[in-house]
């Protein structure tokens, strides 16, 4: 297997620039020399201007409930967890059923694994809370939140995940996805030390408002988001409708503390992709093998729809 490309950004931005704060770059199954190549010769595109942003956000988010609050549960009898960690999963029609079937399996194998049952007995309180849910254009939840301390409780979570029926559904609305996910920090029943939603999709947001609206909400309530964009080659031409979807994802999607991406390339990498994302997001650690200095002020070098 070809070396793990990773590429930190860490501009030393505080919660005044959050996007741009520590956000990482893991891609499996591609050499440096090749993704290093490959990343610096996208061209950036220009982000549309502020008033036609404002236009569309007033029409969508009219149908969008918006809600206030800090989302963190900090009733007396939440208990104290090292991360409460928000699994969102991809499920619209541009997944196929093997794709689909390989990324459950991920998170099921990732979930047991020693590598993160390693990393969940090295927390301060040995414990985390984690929930499951399913989106396209809307969303729904596979396993409420689950509180896992130990190989049986983390056994008996990807026993669930296992058992839901699969289902596809249309559209690929991140906006939804994370509009939806994080409120639901708010009565979780626990108190996570971190609070992270965990993204994995095959596309770009196609269905709402400009998803780093919605980003930006969420990392100012302190939630962090990850991203695992899959980014396989599809030779009848579905599925992934740009080609640099790892890019969308660092520049649009992730962001708040310690956020990064890491993109599967081959179907063969979904387990090992998955399991590493898990084992980085319970440790709280960062990719740090090698950093790249980011201008906090450069655009998106993408479009971020």
């Amino acid at each position: 297997m070809d070396a793990v490309y990773v590429a930190e950004r860490a501009d030393g931005k505080s919660d005044a620039a959050p996007l741009l704060s520590a956000a990482g770059h893991v891609t499996i199954g591609k050499s440096a020399k090749e993704q290093e190549g490959h990343m610096w010769a996208r061209t950036s595109i220009a982000v549309l201007a502020a008033g036609v942003a404002a236009l569309v956000l007033a029409g969508w988010t009219s149908g969008f409930p918006q809600r206030a609050g800090l989302f963190a549960d900090n009733r007396p009898g939440s208990v104290v967890v090292d991360a409460e960690l928000v699994i969102a999963v991809d499920v619209s029609n541009s997944m196929d059923p093997e794709e689909q079937a390989l990324q459950r399996e991920g998170y099921i194998l990732g979930l047991t694994s020693r590598e993160f049952l390693n990393a969940l007995r090295s927390g301060i309180n040995g414990k985390i809370a984690v929930t499951y849910f399913e989106w396209a254009y809307d969303q729904r939840i596979v396993v409420p939140w689950r509180l896992i301390d130990g190989p049986e409780t983390a056994a008996a979570v990807a026993k669930e995940i296992a058992a839901a029926p699969y289902r596809r559904a249309p559209r690929t609305s991140i906006y939804l996805a994370l509009q939806f996910a994080q409120p639901l920090f708010d009565t979780s029943g626990y108190h996570g030390l971190r609070r992270i939603i965990d993204v994995s999709g095959d596309g770009t947001n196609n269905y709402g408002p400009a998803v780093t609206l919605m980003r930006d909400q969420v990392v100012e309530a302190g939630i962090t988001i990850n991203g695992l964009p899959i980014m396989l080659k599809r030779p009848y031409g579905s599925g992934t409708d740009i080609a640099n979807l790892d890019v969308y994802y660092e520049d649009c999607v992730i962001g708040g503390p310690g956020a990064f991406v890491i993109a599967i390339h081959e179907r063969e990498q979904f387990k090992e992709a998955t399991r590493t994302k898990l084992v980085l997001e319970i440790a709280g650690a960062t990719p740090k093998p090698r950093a790249i200095p980011v201008q906090a002020t450069r655009p998106p070098r993408v479009y971020c729809r």
